[in-house]
């Protein structure tokens, strides 16, 4: 089950001039920052009221965000929902015949097991699952 949108994350060329314009925008610092290595991606977290938004940075060129940023620009990279059960989540979802980019739950960002759905099941989004971990 879905429980409610966890964080929108969004693709950013340099992590440190987005969190500065970030803290401004939101008027919140940055809560959280951490590289997550196997996607080649560093992240910044904000909070504002029960909502968070999450930037993510390249840390090599052949990462998905890099080659996000190549193909799309900066901006909007994914909406992550919080589900209840992950694993459960990703059967439901096949079953359904929605297409996953991952068929079990890997190690993400802020304490988060998590899954992505490809964007061609998805109306061009990609959508990502979230569990505590």
């Amino acid at each position: 089950m879905m429980l409610k949108i966890e964080h929108i994350g969004i693709a950013v060329k340099d992590l440190d001039s987005a969190i500065l314009l970030y803290e401004k925008l939101l008027q919140t610092p940055c809560y959280k920052r951490e590289v997550v290595e196997t996607q080649g991606v560093e992240t910044a977290f904000f909070e504002t009221g029960p909502n968070k938004i999450e930037l993510l940075g390249a840390t090599r060129p052949d990462s998905p965000i890099a080659k996000f940023i190549e193909k799309k620009g900066e901006g909007i990279h994914h909406y992550a929902f919080l589900v209840e059960d992950i694993e459960k989540e990703i059967a439901r979802l096949a079953s359904e015949g929605f297409e996953l980019l991952n068929q079990a739950p890997v190690p993400g960002a802020d304490g988060m097991k998590i899954a992505f759905m490809h964007p061609k099941s998805t109306l061009g989004n990609l959508i990502e699952l979230c569990q505590k971990a």
